[in-house]
């Protein structure tokens, strides 16, 4: 008599089989009622994801102009997955750090046109046995990188140079909001924002979601950025960011504003414009 099929190592074959096919075990059982337009819309997913590769569901959705819940399906069904956002590093505290006298000018504002207020934070990269940090200036209005530098320490030059690099561009701000680090307590760059008639703001201790805008831009920049050491030399380092800096401003749609910043930008801008000539 033969051997009675052992029914426990069909649920290992079918995984198996999806393994050698490169597809989700659960398209073994998927009968598609529109097999030919979920295969389309699987093309047209992963062209996206090859130039924004760290995009969700809901990004490819809105750059393809269709459902997101029919993209969310599709990629389920064909094992498509995003980047892992990684675990953020551990950064020391500084003990020694003394309370700010400056408060927080953002919580209670309501923020309405560009460069109203600017948000700046350093990050750090680790870089083949050391750290290279990088300063950046956004616009909370149109959420586009308006400043940014480079260097291999965090000191008050550093943030300096990132607030240069933003106003060699554009007016500045009327407020200015970072958290309470030495770089930006310093004498010198709190006199710096005097002498350019900027109002200093200032995160309350411990409470790095009062930045919520800049810690939000490093989640997503140093996973897209990839890490740091895959760029061989410091100046390849350097052009990658300047790069995904270029790709965040211009390319890539920001979750909140439905489109990327720069686009936002000019859109209010023309907005705004029009709105002047017909009270003219």
């Amino acid at each position: 008599m033969a051997e009675a099929l052992n029914t426990q190592e069909i649920p290992e074959c079918k995984t198996e089989l999806a393994r050698k096919l490169g597809i989700s075990r659960g398209l073994l059982y998927y009968q598609p009622k529109l097999p030919a337009k979920d295969l389309e819309l699987k093309a047209k997913i992963e062209k996206v994801m090859r130039k924004h590769d760290a995009y969700g569901h809901r990004r490819i959705a809105w750059n393809l102009k269709v459902n997101k819940k029919r993209v969310r399906r599709v990629m389920k069904l064909f094992d498509i997955k995003v980047k892992r956002q990684r675990k953020k590093p551990f950064k020391p505290k500084d003990v020694n750090q003394t309370s700010a006298l400056i408060p927080n000018l953002v919580t209670v504002l309501t923020i309405e046109t560009p460069n109203q207020v600017w948000v700046s934070d350093f990050t750090y990269l680790p870089y083949f046995g050391r750290f290279v940090y990088l300063a950046t200036v956004e616009d909370v209005f149109t959420r586009r990188v308006v400043g940014w530098t480079v260097g291999k320490r965090h000191c008050k030059e550093l943030v300096a140079y990132a607030l240069f690099d933003a106003i060699e561009k554009q007016l500045p701000p009327e407020i200015i909001h970072s958290d309470q680090g030495s770089e930006y307590r310093s004498e010198d760059y709190i006199n710096l924002l005097k002498s350019l008639g900027i109002k200093p703001s200032m995160s309350q201790k411990a409470s790095p979601w009062q930045n919520g805008y800049q810690e939000s831009f490093y989640s997503g920049f140093k996973l897209e950025l990839g890490h740091p050491e895959i760029y061989p030399t410091l100046g390849e380092l350097v052009e990658a960011i300047a790069q995904q800096i270029y790709y965040y401003n211009h390319e890539r749609i920001h979750t909140a504003l439905k489109c990327p910043p720069e686009t936002f930008a000019k859109r209010y801008l023309l907005t705004n414009r029009s709105r002047e000539l017909q009270l003219v």
